[in-house]
């Protein structure tokens, strides 16, 4: 029988993403991909620091056990084959399971995102971002200059969320950008009953909630809906989260406030937003990642 990812939580991850490569990018950057190779090829037996999204995916490796592989992750990576050589080398000194890959020197390696069945794709390549979110899929830029996360919870999957445009559709953000904050407030107040749309985040954080649910005693996941929302526009992103029967552990409605030091408490693994700026006021203080979706970002 052939192997199977169907039921598994899919992360598919580049290389700039799970580890440090900046100092090499910079390189690749300046001349061209010999120079790259070859560096990389004379680092092959050093293992490269972990990157932004290392400790989310060193921990959701952590619900695989003897009794099930609950989760998958796949290397997809603009890398050529020979530099791939290192990414699995760093991958096995760090003793993450990580088997699978797609090395595509250059050309956008997103197109394998529907035969791996992706849940989640983070890339340091916007490019990248953008197709796979026009396909569907939940995908988010790395801030390559992100805080690390803390390793003070060790056994939890701390995963963050914004509401609009990525857990929710934009619907909302429209009425706000349109017409202004006391519009949306009431446009918000009369649906409070009808449930937001679901954005491009909604099915990881569906995912996220069955592996909560299917884990290991050893394993948790906790998740926050941080958003600039603020009362009463709070109770239909509760409701709608309701109705979706999917929990979420804590939900901050900061009526505008910056997200960063409210993240900065609650120690996320990765933080996903649409607003580059909330990204960038997050990024001082825990890894986060830009999901380029929605009205903002039209």
């Amino acid at each position: 029988m052939a192997n199977t990812l169907n039921g598994k939580l899919v992360v598919a991850i580049s290389s700039r993403a799970l580890f440090d490569f900046e100092e090499e990018n910079t390189l690749f950057e300046q001349s061209d991909d010999r120079a790259y190779m070859k560096l990389q090829l004379e680092k092959l037996d050093v293992p490269a620091k972990p990157g932004v999204a290392f400790s989310m995916v060193r921990k959701l490796l952590a619900f695989n056990d003897a009794q099930a592989q609950r989760v998958e992750v796949a290397i997809l990576s603009r890398n050529d084959p020979v530099s791939g050589m290192r990414v699995f080398r760093s991958a096995q000194h760090y003793g993450l399971p990580i088997v699978r890959g797609s090395f595509t020197r250059g050309q956008s390696p997103w197109r394998y995102l529907k035969p791996l069945r992706a849940n989640l794709f983070l890339s340091a390549n916007p490019q990248d971002v953008r197709a796979a979110l026009s396909e569907g899929f939940a995908a988010a830029t790395v801030a390559t200059h992100s805080a690390r996360a803390a390793d003070r919870h060790p056994t939890e999957v701390r995963i963050a969320f914004d509401g609009d445009a990525v857990l929710f559709d934009d619907e909302a953000e429209r009425v706000y950008q349109s017409s202004g904050l006391t519009a949306f407030q009431q446009h918000e107040q009369d649906k409070a009953l009808t449930p937001l749309s679901a954005g491009p985040f909604k099915p990881l954080l569906a995912a996220l909630h069955r592996l909560q649910q299917e884990g290991t005693p050893s394993m948790r996941i906790r998740t926050a809906l941080v958003t600039a929302r603020s009362a009463p526009a709070h109770e239909r992103a509760i409701r709608t989260l309701m109705n979706w029967n999917i929990e979420v552990d804590e939900a901050m409605f900061l009526g505008g406030l910056e997200k960063g030091e409210f993240l900065r408490e609650f120690e996320p693994d990765f933080f996903f937003d649409d607003q580059v700026g909330h990204v960038n006021s997050a990024a001082a203080h825990v890894p986060a990642g830009h999901v380029d979706s929605g009205i903002s970002n039209a």
